[in-house]
């Protein structure tokens, strides 16, 4: 593992940013004190669809995000940090057991519709299930069992297709409090009545990620003797394209690299405002100490919107822009302030990284595809026997997502190269992501042994987790 300084080198580092006159919370916030010898509280954030550059602390000057820039300053930025799928519910799956979703057997987006195959397919989906499972063990049954009180808010999507049902969502799966959490990938509107069950109106015209946000600050504020996990999954910045009217209007004038959709930059702002209320409120109750932050993505940026580059492709898609994504962890004298970490991980890591901190034992039937992540978190230099013991990460995508376009197929990184496998056509694309991280220079002629033996890796792993494979017309 490689430690550097914090500061974010982009492919447009150089173009012209959006200023902001403003002052934040986060430039006025005192350094940590001594850390507490106390189980953490976890605050795990979670956004819909944020690309791996669309943050400043990134190197994405078109966008403002002072509090999330803070938040990198004070803990550790992972700069090779994965999704476990292109799109959103096989992640949050992934997350929420430790499981890879090839084998929870959730690979797309719920409901995996017929409409997202395409006419005259080479191969149809892979079979897959629409919701998770009630014999899953979650992260939040451990923690409510090892004495947390945990509450989640925000975007589940994994309790398959219709309103309502409550046997499935997150009140069923551990969490003590539930609020916006069903079956919907995306909100019908992000403003109040948004018509989110589990989510009743409050304030018309009041914005999704303050609303959340806000309900967040109001469980941590309330009295409790055990600690707290708090899931903030926020639906944004997800479509449909909707922000304050303020800050469309800041960045509607937008042109240039970092944004495809200025109302994207708008949604980007707005939601790092609202995480900046929640870690302020953790400040004020003096638990900045005692919580562990964790902040990340579900799935690359959606191209539409978002400027993916120096990343090929975006959501959706197995290349580095479907499933490389920012994360950020905070945890005032357990990691390392101001570093970035440059061993790859994955989302299934979140898992064991939680009950390690937590003090709760790990099922041992219970089969993990994640590693804890206490190894990186070390003050400091980090030395290389330090490093998580894997070798490989592995992902497999055998859906069509909605737009139809993409290709199933699945993908291994080992170290600095990747592969990805095409199954509608055998074709293998090997890359050196060390100096091609845009993924345009594919090696596998020159380097056939290598592209073997990860392929050959790769479907050894299928098989270790009992991939579902696509089918034949």
């Amino acid at each position: 593992m490689r430690v550097t300084s914090t500061t974010a080198v982009s492919w447009f580092v150089l173009a012209m940013g959006l200023a902001s006159p403003w002052t934040t919370w986060a430039e006025e916030t005192p350094r940590p004190a001594e850390q507490s010898s106390r189980r953490p509280n976890i605050l795990m954030v979670m956004i819909d669809d944020l690309g791996w550059m669309d943050l400043s602390c990134q190197g994405n000057r078109a966008v403002h995000t002072p509090h999330l820039d803070q938040l990198a300053r004070e803990g550790m930025r992972f700069t090779d940090a994965y999704a476990a799928a292109p799109v959103c519910s096989p992640t949050r799956a992934a997350v929420v057991t430790g499981q890879a979703p090839a084998r929870l057997r959730i690979t797309n987006h719920t409901p995996d519709r017929p409409s997202f195959t395409p006419d005259n397919p080479r191969l149809l989906p892979a079979p897959m299930h629409d919701q998770l499972e009630l014999k899953a063990v979650t992260i939040a049954e451990l923690l409510s069992a090892g004495g947390y009180d945990t509450a989640f808010f925000g975007k589940w999507h994994l309790s398959g297709p219709g309103r309502g049902r409550t046997e499935l969502e997150p009140t069923a799966q551990g969490f003590g409090l539930n609020l916006g959490g069903c079956g919907f990938g995306g909100p019908p509107t992000f403003f109040d009545p948004y018509k989110i069950p589990n989510l009743p109106p409050r304030k018309t015209g009041e914005y999704l990620p303050d609303r959340l946000a806000d309900e967040a600050i109001r469980f941590i504020r309330e009295p409790r003797e055990r600690p707290f996990m708090v899931f903030l999954w926020n639906y944004t910045v997800h479509w449909p394209m909707e922000a304050p009217e303020p800050l469309l209007d800041k960045y509607r004038g937008h042109r240039g690299p970092g944004l495809n959709d200025y109302r994207y930059g708008a949604m980007i702002e707005a939601m790092d405002a609202s995480i900046g209320s929640v870690l302020k409120a953790l400040d004020e109750l003096g638990q900045r100490n005692e919580t562990l932050v964790v902040f990340t993505s579900d799935n690359g940026g959606f191209s539409g919107v978002a400027d993916n580059r120096p990343l090929r492709d975006g959501k959706g898609d197995l290349y580095e822009g479907g499933i490389r994504v920012p994360l950020i962890l905070r945890w005032p004298g357990k990691v390392a302030a101001g570093v970035e970490c440059r061993n790859p991980v994955i989302s299934m890591d979140f898992f064991p990284t939680f009950a390690h901190a937590a003090g709760c034992e790990l099922p041992k039937e219970l089969p993990l595809d994640g590693l804890a992540l206490q190894p990186l978190m070390a003050t400091g230099n980090v030395a290389e026997d330090n490093a998580l013991a894997r070798r490989s990460l592995y992902f497999h995508y055998p859906n069509y997502a909605w737009h139809r376009s993409n290709r199933l197929g699945g993908a291994v990184r080992q170290g600095e190269w990747k592969l990805i496998e095409r199954f509608d056509s055998g074709q293998r694309e090997l890359f050196r992501l060390s100096d091609d991280l845009s993924e345009q220079v594919d090696l596998a002629d020159r380097e056939p042994q290598r592209a073997e033996a990860l392929a050959k890796q790769l479907a050894s792993w299928r098989q270790v987790v009992d991939a579902a494979m696509p089918r034949r017309p």
